[in-house]
């Protein structure tokens, strides 16, 4: 397999990461590879169906040109700082510049030990593996900014969380894996010469219109405010918004105890590690500007004039709200098929939330239907429903039904559906998720015999109100 790799990692201070080899399995077996996402990597797509195409991601053989390494990084886990955290479970192959232009990183997740594993095993089961490539591929065919998914193989050895379970690797790909926790890792240490160098890097990386440490906190917030408000426009909860998990490169990444919400409630929480709710649905907008108050205070000692600095930051992460409101409401009054919003149609909106709040209305099925009696059966108080959509229908125009199927999905990858394709995966059978990933990739598409049990909601025995990290 020929990756044309160009790894500019690797030629950065070496306090930032520690070369590493993956760890060999056993047996690696191919579930699935990207072959779209192979060619613009540069990637021969057919190299991906030969027998070597297992070895190479599962990290058995590592192919030329390529750079294995773990990450530094610290962060806030649930507010609580951790001063090492790091690549505990992955390995860096190296960088591609992609047919399109772009940097991108290829990382195996579930490669095994590391200096920075904190007594793991450096290993993941094959239901996590199998999340993440679901999601994170139907979260790019709705446009999100997100990592994704080239390959995931199963090892051939079991790891053990509460059971023994089938081992995988997923072969990630991101413009980096580069996080607020990296900028942490060094302004604690009081490393001035790593964090200029990391800053330098990815100004020039991801940021090049930026002059310096300042425009770079402007321009990170500004995609992180677009980003959280397209998660809040799918009813996407990512579960664990640490500091470590937050991307440099705006997008979305870490896909753990993640889910979208079925039935409607703004505090859902689905992380068993979520205790006392701090990533809940509705508390993410202010999560991504406590984030980013991490993120500046790691940019404050490049500054000469700190105290200046201070008052510029602060002003810059107070400001984030207003972004983000304003991205909020483009996001959702094209799920109200309305081209021109204005803040006279922020009720409208959140008045239509209110009500599938109160009746636990399906937040996917609403907006996909909005126009027809399948969204009306979705309230019990449908009097209520009947006068909010006579204020919406004298705010609409003719384009509004094309607006929203451009905004609202049909299909999103609902939590008991990927339960069932684990669940299919820890036995051996992979055709669920396969099925499975060919629907959810077009979410768009108008629905079909075959694709229409997956729009819809889960019935009470079926839900899923607990998601897991797999570590």
């Amino acid at each position: 397999m020929q990756i044309p790799f160009d790894n500019s990692y690797a030629r950065l201070p070496a306090q930032m990461f520690t070369p590493q080899l993956p760890t060999p399995v056993k047996a690696p077996q191919l579930i699935a590879a990207n072959a779209d996402l192979a060619a613009i990597l540069g990637i021969d797509p057919a190299d991906l169906t030969v027998p070597e195409a297992a070895q190479v991601f599962a990290g058995n053989h590592i192919p030329d040109g390529a750079a294995p390494l773990a990450q530094a990084y610290a962060g806030h886990q649930f507010g609580n700082w951790n001063p090492q955290l790091g690549d505990g479970r992955a390995v860096l192959l190296g960088e591609v510049v992609g047919t399109d232009g772009i940097r991108r990183d290829i990382q195996l997740k579930g490669a095994g030990p590391t200096p920075y594993s904190r007594q793991g095993d450096g290993r993941a089961a094959i239901g996590p593996v199998m999340r993440e490539y679901l999601v994170s591929e139907a979260m790019h065919a709705m446009g999100v900014p997100t990592t994704r998914a080239l390959a995931a193989v199963t090892t051939g050895e079991p790891v053990y969380r509460e059971t023994a379970l089938p081992g995988a690797v997923i072969a990630r790909v991101a413009q980096s894996h580069i996080r607020v926790g990296t900028f942490q890792f060094f302004a604690a240490r009081g490393d001035m010469a790593a964090l200029r160098a990391l800053t330098d890097h990815v100004i020039a990386r991801h940021y090049p219109q930026a002059d310096g440490p300042a425009q770079l906190l402007d321009m990170v917030i500004a995609r992180y405010a677009k980003l959280i408000a397209r998660w809040m426009g799918l009813g996407f909860i990512h579960g664990v918004m640490n500091t470590d998990n937050v991307s440099i490169a705006g997008e979305t990444i870490d896909y753990g105890p993640c889910a979208f919400i079925d039935g409607f409630h703004p505090n859902a929480v689905f992380s068993a590690i979520d205790q006392f709710g701090r990533y809940a649905y509705s508390n993410q907008p202010g999560i991504g500007a406590w984030n980013m108050a991490q993120f500046a205070t790691a940019l404050i000692p490049l500054m000469e004039d700190r105290d200046q600095a201070i008052t510029d930051f602060t002003a810059a992460v107070h400001g984030m709200q207003d972004r983000y409101e304003t991205a909020w409401l483009d996001v959702f009054a094209a799920k109200l098929g309305i081209a021109d919003p204005s803040e006279d149609d922020r009720p409208l909106i959140t008045d239509l939330l209110d009500l599938m709040a109160q009746d636990g209305a399906d937040f996917t099925n609403v907006f996909a239907n909005l126009g027809s009696d399948h969204a009306r059966d979705q309230f019990l108080n449908r009097d209520a429903f009947d006068a909010w959509a006579t204020r919406w229908q004298t705010r609409t125009s003719d384009t509004a039904a094309q607006i929203m199927a451009q905004a609202n999905p049909q299909i999103i990858p609902r939590n008991h559906r990927i339960e069932q394709v684990i669940q299919a995966g820890q036995a051996g059978d992979f055709a669920p998720f396969h099925t499975m990933l060919a629907t959810i990739t077009a979410p768009y598409a108008p629905l079909t015999e075959q694709t229409a049990p997956y729009a819809r909601a889960p019935a009470k025995d079926e839900q899923v109100t607990r998601t897991f990290c797999g570590t």
